[in-house]
């Protein structure tokens, strides 16, 4: 079985390679950027199966590179991750994308996210709340 494969999106080196490690455990990992621009440019000559992105950052956000994306893509499962746990900041993301991680909790749960997000289904971090509360 192959495995799925991943671009991610984290403009903070450190916690960059945090997150990697987590979704290498699991996922083929294409390429670690630092900004929306560089995650658009990367998955469009990458191909990935899904995208997990943070949501603050420099020029391009998260949100908007996800956005962009799925103007090619529509399918294209896309995974926010962020310190943000404002169930209004989650509700536009969703609205976006299938995924919201906080990164407080990444460890436990991005890699389920990342499953569910490939099989179309919603994923919410667990001190958010109930999923159907936060999707449109």
């Amino acid at each position: 079985m192959t495995r799925a494969t991943v671009v991610l999106a984290e403009d903070h080196p450190p916690v960059a390679e945090q997150i990697r490690e987590v979704l290498g455990e699991e996922f083929d990992v294409l390429a670690v950027v630092g900004h929306g621009e560089a995650l658009v440019k990367a998955v469009r000559r990458l191909r990935p199966d899904v995208v997990v992105t943070d949501i603050s950052m420099p020029g391009m956000d998260g949100m908007q590179a996800a956005r962009e994306l799925l103007n090619d893509r529509p399918a294209l499962p896309v995974v926010f991750i962020t310190v943000h746990d404002d169930p209004t900041l989650a509700r536009a993301a969703l609205a976006i994308g299938k995924g919201y991680v906080l990164k407080a909790s990444a460890g436990e749960e991005l890699t389920d996210a990342v499953h569910c997000v490939l099989e179309d289904r919603y994923f919410v971090s667990s001190t958010l709340g109930r999923v159907e509360s936060l999707i449109r």
